[in-house]
């Protein structure tokens, strides 16, 4: 499946959120392939991300992620770069795009 969210970025921390993403650690990287992830882009606008990528399943794929260490120090380092998401629905761990068209 192909999977798209967004996430919003702290407006002061631009330019660090993407030096950040220049240097991704090889072991994110690794985490993100092991769980199945592939053709994961981020696309920026403003402040506003846009995340997609391919899974067999997001909830699973996410799932393991999340237990990851590695995850977690991940996450606890980007932390300062995001603000507040927008509403998401109930059970929702992004804010969730439906693909509505696809032209491989």
């Amino acid at each position: 499946m192909r999977a798209g969210f967004t996430l919003n970025l702290n407006p002061a921390q631009i330019a660090e959120y993407e030096e950040s993403h220049r240097a991704v650690w090889p072991e994110m990287l690794a985490l993100l392939k092991d769980c199945g992830i592939s053709q994961y882009s981020i696309f920026r606008r403003g402040t506003q991300l846009f995340l997609t990528f391919t899974c067999d399943d997001f909830e699973a794929t996410w799932s393991r992620i999340e237990q990851s260490p590695v995850n977690a120090r991940w996450q606890a380092a980007m932390a300062p770069f995001f603000a507040p998401m927008d509403a998401r629905a109930p059970g929702e761990r992004f804010p969730m795009w439906q693909e509505v068209f696809y032209l491989d």
